[in-house]
């Protein structure tokens, strides 16, 4: 007999002995206080009893019974698709590793897109076959088709959604093989920000209950500042022009997330404010279109006809001043 399957058969003679401890030890029939030993010494011999103590250790380990428990019609994966499925496990729990490390500060589509890649590839090395009905065990079916729950597919899912929902599409190029160069342009100008940022405050050591005052950060940093703040809005009208039949289309969350950081920083925390450059033409069209009505009004006074009042006199008064006046002249 194969040693394999002597041993195996031996495990499986032991287990209805073992079985029977147990179910004896949980309706309380022996006290837990008994030892194994103790109890089925005059039954087992010392080697029966050893293995019966490594297969109660393999079975609270979650180990089988042996290569001869399983039934022999058990489906199993031929070794191409268990390679592809160890393939898609290794690079699904790199990319899983590199979304949480990169979730705070958000650093998802500029660090993990290589992976995603590496991801999408070997999922689409398992679906390949989907519609290869030639082979009665493709691995697309074994992998994608056979439970209910379909684990493979969901995660693969997970992974699309999440790389979508991010728009991280937004900042790649060549196929999503590689940073946009609008993309590293900006994050060049936001480490340079951060970089003034931190140089600026360095100098200012101050206690805590004290106010502290960031009017050096405002001062030297505000050139760096408004060149990332224009550079943003740059690639925000590059991409409503692009889309347009897709309004609120928005940037990758990289992007998105590094310009709200530095806006919380310059307004909230440093009080700082950027200067607008229209600020005259600003407050000259406000104090026209305030004198527009004093002008229109005063226009209209000038230009209108002034009617002279005249004195009307009653005809009684206008008759006794010709009598008088006749009377007058006559003497």
């Amino acid at each position: 007999m194969d040693p394999d399957a002597a041993i195996a058969w031996r495990r499986r003679s032991l287990l209805p002995c073992l079985l029977l401890l147990w179910s004896r030890l949980a309706l309380g029939a022996l006290p837990f206080s008994s030892s194994p030993h103790r109890v089925l010494h005059d039954l087992l011999s010392e080697q029966q009893l050893l293995e019966m103590e490594d297969l109660s250790l393999s079975l609270l380990r979650g180990g089988g019974l042996g290569p001869l428990s399983l039934p022999p019609d058990l489906p199993d994966l031929d070794p191409e698709c268990r390679e592809l499925l160890l393939d898609f496990a290794n690079s699904s729990a790199e990319l899983t590793g590199c979304i949480v490390r990169s979730a705070r500060p958000v650093r998802l589509c500029q660090t993990c897109y290589p992976l995603f890649q590496q991801v999408y590839n070997k999922m689409d090395n398992i679906s390949r076959t989907v519609g290869n009905s030639s082979e009665s065990h493709s691995c697309a079916r074994s992998l994608l088709r056979t439970d209910r729950i379909q684990i493979v597919a969901i995660l693969s899912e997970f992974f699309n959604s999440t790389w979508k929902d991010a728009n991280c599409a937004n900042c790649l190029t060549n196929n999503s093989q590689e940073l946009s160069n609008s993309t590293v342009y900006f994050l060049s100008l936001f480490n340079e920000t951060l970089t003034c940022f931190e140089h600026n405050l360095q100098g200012n050591s101050y206690s805590l209950p004290q106010p502290r005052n960031y009017s050096e950060v405002c001062k030297k940093c505000c050139d760096v500042y408004k060149s990332l703040s224009a550079m943003y809005s740059k690639m925000q009208k590059a991409k409503e022009r692009e889309n347009k039949a897709e309004p609120g289309t928005h940037l990758c969350i990289d992007v998105e997330d590094a310009m709200n950081i530095t806006r919380k920083l310059w307004s909230r925390t440093f009080n700082c404010s950027v200067p607008c450059s229209d600020t005259v033409p600003v407050i000259a069209v406000s104090v026209f279109i305030l004198f527009l009505p004093v002008v229109f009004y005063l226009s209209s006074f000038l230009h209108s006809e002034q009617k002279k009042r005249k004195l009307i006199l009653p005809k009684r008064l206008k008759s006794s001043t010709s009598f008088a006046n006749i009377h007058e002249n006559s003497n």
